[in-house]
């Protein structure tokens, strides 16, 4: 049933292989789990008990409530199917809420970081790969696996265009500057030829795909040269992307085209992310701030 319910995600949801696999990877550890505790490999029989026990084991094991939420996501969506193709007639997952946590804070990159890492730290780099994984996430806000699955035919240098394959297997286009067209080119130069038509832009030395790992690796390497903040991944100059351009006056509604966001409200998260500054521009310019009384 498991295979059904993957095969239902990619042809008629449409979910991206990345989004499938961690469907996949979430309901075979409850399969896992289910056939340690019931003997049976039948997760469709589990109950709410099962799932409530399930939902324990994962908070001994340390496993943040992010996670767990996103696993018991993954459940809820495995038997709606179930119930949509007539396999049960109840869900087990009904009632069983979401763990409540608050979000960490995620603090982007500051200007003057990226600025550092630009004509310092790059000055010193000859790796044309990684200055363009850094260069490309951080001047597009694309995801760290969207960046991976780039199209070689989908890269318009001369047009100064990205087609990205986003969530859902939704198409959008990415306009870049001309210095980020020029860093393209250069790699291009470098780029193993291997099937060079069909195949991924990005590339190892031996012409395979980047993995996500890797781009991990990567971003992180660099930015620890930069800032000694802690979240230091791929997603982070995403939100870096986002806020500064944000801060320089680009219109929400044309940021959350660029991001791929489904709704607004996810792109609204980021004009949150410099309030200092928000509160010294108003402090300094409203007519009714107070010289002596600060927000």
């Amino acid at each position: 049933m498991l295979d059904k319910f993957l095969e239902y995600l990619q042809f008629e949801k449409r979910y991206s292989p990345h989004t499938i696999t961690s469907y996949k990877k979430d309901l075979e550890d409850f399969s896992y789990f289910y056939l340690a505790t019931e003997s049976s490999e039948d997760i469709s029989k589990a109950d709410k008990k099962i799932i409530r026990n399930f939902i324990v084991e994962l908070s001994e094991k340390g496993i943040s409530k992010r996670s767990i939420n996103r696993k018991l996501s993954s459940l809820r969506s495995f038997y709606l199917f179930l119930l949509k193709i007539g396999e049960i007639t109840v869900s087990p997952t009904e009632s069983i809420s979401s763990l409540k946590f608050y979000p960490e804070k995620q603090i982007p990159m500051s200007k003057e970081e990226m600025q550092t890492l630009s004509d310092h730290i790059f000055e010193e780099v000859h790796d044309v790969l990684e200055k363009c994984i850094m260069e490309v996430l951080y001047q597009t806000g694309m995801r760290k696996a969207e960046l991976c699955g780039l199209i070689f035919e989908s890269v318009n240098i001369n047009g100064k265009e990205l087609k990205v394959i986003g969530k859902g297997n939704k198409e959008r286009f990415i306009p870049i500057s001309g210095n980020l067209a020029n860093l393209l080119t250069d790699y291009l130069k470098i780029r193993n030829p291997q099937h060079e038509y069909q195949s991924y832009f990005f590339v190892n030395k031996k012409g395979k795909k980047l993995t996500e790992k890797f781009v991990y690796v990567v971003v992180n390497k660099y930015l620890s040269l930069i800032t000694s903040k802690q979240k230091r991944s791929p997603h982070i100059l995403r939100h870096s992307f986002a806020t500064h351009v944000l801060d320089n006056g680009a219109e929400i509604s044309k940021v959350k085209k660029i991001l791929g966001h489904s709704s607004l409200a996810s792109t609204q998260v980021y004009t949150n992310a410099n309030i200092e500054q928000l509160k010294k521009v108003f402090n300094q310019a409203h007519p009714r701030a107070s010289k002596k009384e600060e927000l």
